[in-house]
């Protein structure tokens, strides 16, 4: 796999730790300053350039990004390594990403716009406090027909992550275009896309995490067509949850005492395609 990059990090500083995906995720949220939870935003020590090509030793040398990082509280409104992504990338206000992301998102965009195809960011970084919201007002809808609360639970994870636990928090991730597979399978409007970023989104360091499920990903969120991941810092960053972050730590909303039982961090944070990690 080639990733568009360079350079390896020359320095780390730490986030002080502190203890969405799918088809009806949010789409173009304005992002806020999130003021008053005590949290300083501090770089992670990556740069646009910042990762050497083709070593896999070096793609993994990120910098610990700290709990409120991976759990996505903090701001990325106001982090240093997050920028708007602004047209004619997306055609919605507020999108933020981490700017390795969005480097390679424009090389990719420019490659697919040559060969006629047209990509667009509908969904980028989500914080803690954005998902919280997107889970709740499913948690909310859902309570008549799933009145069990791990059944509740199971509904929503079908396609949304619960706070804490989405890939949606680093800035690493993207949904494109839609947020329904059909639009991409033979016959919907985006066949082509697809098409497209099954044959050449690799070499921009992008993959989909969330294949299809069966003995390769048994577990977690339904397949998401539309669901990109940058590899060059996702990866690391997941290793770093791996390493991190616990079931009982995801806590801070409705169901979520939920999470140990439905085993959130090794069933659905950790349970992406094999090719993705």
């Amino acid at each position: 796999m080639n990733y568009v990059v360079s350079r390896l990090p020359l320095f780390l500083f730490l986030v002080l730790p502190l203890a969405g995906c799918g088809p009806e995720a949010e789409v173009g949220v304005h992002f806020s300053r999130l003021s008053g939870q005590g949290q300083q935003e501090t770089p992670s020590g990556l740069s646009a350039d910042s990762i050497p090509p083709t070593d896999s030793a070096l793609l993994r040398a990120v910098p610990d990004a700290g709990l409120n990082y991976l759990m996505g509280k903090f701001a990325p409104a106001t982090h240093p390594d997050f920028l708007p992504v602004g047209s004619p990338y997306t055609r919605k206000t507020g999108m933020l990403l981490r700017r390795e992301t969005l480097e390679a998102f424009k090389k990719m965009w420019a490659a697919a716009k040559k060969d006629g195809i047209d990509l667009f960011i509908i969904s980028s970084t989500r914080t803690f406090a954005q998902q919280k919201g997107i889970w709740e007002g499913k948690w909310t809808r859902f309570a008549a027909d799933y009145p069990q609360a791990e059944d509740r639970a199971r509904k929503i994870l079908e396609y949304s992550a619960m706070p804490g636990a989405s890939r949606h928090h680093w800035g690493t991730d993207i949904d494109l275009n839609d947020l329904n597979n059909p639009s991409f399978e033979p016959g919907g409007r985006f066949e082509n896309v697809y098409r497209w970023l099954k044959a050449h989104a690799s070499e921009y360091g992008f993959c989909q995490p969330y294949s299809p499920k069966g003995k390769e990903r048994p577990n977690g969120y339904n397949e998401e067509k539309w669901h990109w991941s940058y590899l060059p810092v996702a990866t690391p960053l997941l290793q770093q949850y791996r390493r991190h972050i616990h079931d009982d730590m995801i806590t801070g909303f409705s169901g979520a005492a939920t999470a140990p039982a439905l085993h959130i961090v090794d069933h659905y944070a950790l349970g992406i395609n094999p090719k993705c990690e």
